[in-house]
């Protein structure tokens, strides 16, 4: 069976880091386009990718995507809706990095346009596959823990200064940038896969920083249907770097420390593939406790974290094969929960996310 030609619009770090090594590393699928007017940018798609098209404006991608069967769009989020749309409309599948959209609005927009296409629309959520988030789904279906009463998950830096280089942090909330919309895309993910709907949102969002012109310290607090809640931090402005996980039941707590390794991985020259790749290096640490015993508890193995498991599950719903791996709906159901907490912070009110009708 032949390849699926893939096409990567935008190869900064989503591009360069996250997409096109993990496209390579699949063998039913082939970087054939990279898209991207920056010289270096091109000059490090044309080391990694020699035998693809290297193309300066999407335009030229649109107006011949022969050998293309998939389009993923790896660009600012303001270019996200219009671009994934465009190659819906040219009957092409559509990856979109996190997150979906600006909005419900446009997000909407997007699922219409895979409607009408009968289209694959998909939103990349690789967190799902990080090696804490697996020991965590793995721990929650054995109910070692007792049911899921309180989650409390965090990204937490500590980068004092506005990068004014960066467009995340250079950009208003309202045209893309900001904390809320990049880690916290991932944050509320995992918290609604998990948990399902939430009922209330509750927020805090600053713009902490000296110069600062986009949010960079946020919680998010989520109540959901049955009593559980989720508690979300994310900041630019934490010395002490909280656990990344700390979950509990009515019989034992889940703690991770530490990060997954799979970007460190990649963007260090590693591939998916390569000998030890998602493997745990001792950046992590978890540690499960029952109620009512005493000591620092036990300490559990994390599993190999498997980014690649997302774009496997791309191939095989391109083909008709199985399911999207993210569906497109996930990515409005997280704007709708954005939208309630730029709400709630603005009024200091809980507020009930939008449904998708």
């Amino acid at each position: 069976m032949s390849r699926i030609g893939v096409a990567v619009i935008g190869y900064g770090l989503a591009g360069s880091v996250f997409h096109a090594p993990l496209v390579a590393a699949n063998p039913d699928l082939e970087v054939r386009a990279i898209v991207t007017a920056n010289p270096e940018r091109r000059r490090r798609a044309g080391r990694d990718f020699p035998e693809a098209r290297l193309l300066t404006t999407p335009d030229q991608l649109w107006n011949d995507t022969s050998g293309i069967g998939l389009v993923v769009v790896a660009t600012p989020n303001h270019l996200h809706a219009p671009q994934a749309i465009t190659a819906l409309g040219l009957g092409l599948a559509a990856v979109v990095d996190k997150p979906m959209a600006l909005s419900t609005a446009e997000a909407g927009t997007m699922l219409e346009a895979a409607e009408r296409s009968s289209g694959v629309l998909s939103v990349f959520k690789n967190r799902r596959w990080d090696s804490d988030f697996l020991l965590l789904r793995e721990t929650l279906e054995s109910d070692r823990l007792g049911g899921l009463l309180r989650l409390e998950s965090r990204f937490e830096r500590f980068r004092p200064e506005v990068k004014s280089s960066s467009w995340r942090e250079a950009t208003t909330p309202e045209a893309g940038g900001g904390l809320l919309l990049d880690l916290g895309a991932h944050l509320i993910d995992q918290a609604l896969f998990l948990l399902g709907q939430p009922r209330g949102v509750y927020a805090e969002i600053a713009l902490a920083r000296p110069g600062a012109v986009a949010d960079d310290d946020c919680f998010l607090a989520l109540d959901f249907p049955g009593g559980a809640r989720a508690h979300l931090w994310m900041s630019t402005l934490a010395p002490s770097i909280g656990p990344r996980w700390r979950v509990w039941g009515s019989r034992e707590a889940l703690e991770v420390w530490g990060l997954d390794p799979q970007e460190a991985y990649i963007a260090g020259g590693g591939r998916p593939g390569d000998p030890g790749y998602g493997q745990p290096d001792g950046s992590q640490r978890a540690v499960l406790t029952r109620g009512g015993e005493d000591g620092p508890g036990r300490e559990v193995a994390l599993p190999a974290g498997r980014y690649g498991d997302y774009y496997a599950g791309m191939a095989a719903a391109i083909r008709g094969q199985g399911p999207v791996p993210v569906p497109a709906q996930a990515g409005w159901d997280v704007l709708a929960v954005v939208e309630a907490a730029r709400k709630s912070a603005a009024t200091g009110t809980v507020v009930s996310p939008a449904i998708r009708g």
